[in-house]
């Protein structure tokens, strides 16, 4: 990390993003430099970013609910929509003492090192199925000191969901972009892992089969609660009350977009 951001070399690397028409570039050259090891770094960091590498991969880490992940290809970036997840799932979880909980598809582990960082009476597992996210994943906890296991599994295995009951609670970002979506992604976009990102041909499909899988292991009252993409609050809910789950709700982000769809286990 540099001691000093110097005005010119700061002109310079924004000049350099703003030449590849990255968004926010003097922004970005600011954070460039915040995190770069030294003036040449700064500068292969930007000229890469220039072509449209994911800044957070460059960097090797981002920051999501006050807290710095390791980050790099093979594993979902955080974002800070997902936040929204996490503040809905502790608001709902604030009366239950020492509560279980399971993360899907945990990727870095984000979701669940925030949840156990504002509860440290969590007992809180994260189940990812790719093995680079894993190592993420088991880097972070360390790196941050929480005690969250990582498990390594298929969050559509029926054995492995059969395994993990008397749940509290079960919080998931699963992959939720369309065929669609999928052939028209952002060139950022297109470094993070498929895995993490293809929802099947309508988006749903691991709402759909996580639903299904995992609602029994829920103790009767148990939250289900799934960051939503944009538009697929109805269809989300819909799916949970065909599963027959109860006091099903949205929760808005900070734009105003139905991010979170949540039920609990009647």
């Amino acid at each position: 990390m540099m001691n000093r951001i110097e005005p010119a070399l700061l002109r310079e690397l924004t000049g350099i993003l703003q030449a590849g028409a990255v968004e926010d570039a003097a922004l970005e050259a600011k954070w460039i430099l915040e995190d770069a090891p030294s003036a040449d770094a700064a500068r292969q960091i930007a000229m890469r970013r220039a072509k449209h590498e994911p800044l957070q991969y460059l960097l090797g880490q981002w920051e999501f609910y006050g807290l710095r992940f390791a980050v790099g290809a093979g594993v979902l970036i955080p974002r800070a929509d997902t936040e929204t997840l996490v503040d809905a799932a502790l608001e709902r979880l604030r009366k239950i003492s020492a509560p279980r909980i399971a993360d899907l598809c945990t990727g870095t582990g984000c979701i669940a090192a925030a949840l156990k960082s504002q509860r440290q009476d969590a007992q809180v597992c994260g189940v990812e199925i790719s093995e680079q996210a894993r190592t993420y994943a088991v880097r972070n906890m360390q790196a941050l000191r929480l005690d969250v296991q990582i498990l390594a599994g298929d969050v559509l295995d029926e054995q492995l969901a059969a395994s993990m009951q008397a749940l509290d609670c079960i919080v998931s970002n699963p992959p939720y972009l369309n065929a669609d979506d999928m052939q028209h992604l952002q060139t950022e976009v297109t470094f993070e892992p498929a895995l993490a990102l293809d929802g099947g041909a309508d988006g749903l499909h691991f709402y759909r089969n996580i639903t299904r899988i995992w609602k029994n292991t829920l103790k009767t009252g148990g939250l289900l609660a799934f960051e939503a993409g944009i538009g697929q609050a109805d269809p989300i809910s819909e799916i949970l009350a065909e599963n027959g789950l109860t006091g099903i709700e949205t929760v808005r982000d900070l734009s105003g977009i139905e991010r979170v769809v949540l039920g609990y286990r009647a």
